[in-house]
């Protein structure tokens, strides 16, 4: 599964790998809503991907963090 792999890798990366992930992904969520609002979206379910990335680093980080 797609998504499985994704937070395999995700659990391999050190915390700062983590972080510029997590700011790449936020970046990307604005430019997305910014096209969006703007009726220059093509794919509307990539929103919806990119806030689940968001929340999958995010998750992870807590992880790391429990285990330190």
């Amino acid at each position: 599964m797609k998504s499985s792999k994704y937070i395999a890798d995700l659990r391999d990366k050190s915390a700062s790998e983590l972080k510029d992930e997590l700011t790449a992904a936020k970046k990307e969520l604005f430019n997305l809503r910014f096209q969006n609002a703007t009726n220059n979206l093509e794919n509307t379910s990539r929103i919806r991907e990119v806030r689940k990335n968001i929340a999958r680093i995010q998750t992870v980080m807590t992880e790391n963090a429990a285990k330190a």
